[in-house]
């Protein structure tokens, strides 16, 4: 199985489409707990949606239960982003969520999860497919 994963802050439109272009990347999974952002227009959901089947040929799913909560969000930007706390914090939701048992394999592989933080370390998509492989197994992740 093989899971994509890319946030679209500080990159423009052609960047992000680009990036996308990956042989065996087959639909885009938003993982954002809110996907009308005002944070780059080409990623609110209708509009990549349309731009992701024109540009692409590739699916889009919004998938909020792979998201933190608003609590969870809003305590890691009012604490000055303590990552270990939000991290602690995500991993117990996940969990609790049961997201390994509620999401099918058959969205994931293929797929690339997307959330707005530029590069995966301090990102929850991460989180997503390193607690996904952990509980099913053989992923390969690939941070475009």
């Amino acid at each position: 199985m093989r899971v994509f994963t890319i946030g679209f802050t500080k990159k423009n439109a052609e960047q992000f489409f680009s990036k996308l272009k990956q042989p065996g990347l087959v639909r885009v999974v938003d993982v954002r707990l809110n996907n009308v952002s005002q944070l780059a227009g080409f990623t609110k959901k209708d509009d990549l949606r349309f731009f992701l089947r024109e540009i692409l040929d590739i699916e889009y799913i919004h998938l909020p239960g792979l998201a933190p909560t608003k609590d969870i969000l809003e305590e890691y930007k009012k604490n000055g982003g303590d990552w270990f706390v939000y991290e602690s914090k995500f991993i117990e939701l996940m969990n609790k969520r049961r997201i390994e048992e509620k999401v099918s394999r058959e969205i994931i592989d293929g797929g690339c999860l997307l959330c707005s933080e530029p590069t995966p370390e301090h990102c929850h998509r991460r989180l997503v497919a390193e607690y996904l492989r952990l509980k099913w197994g053989d992923i390969e992740i690939t941070h475009l």
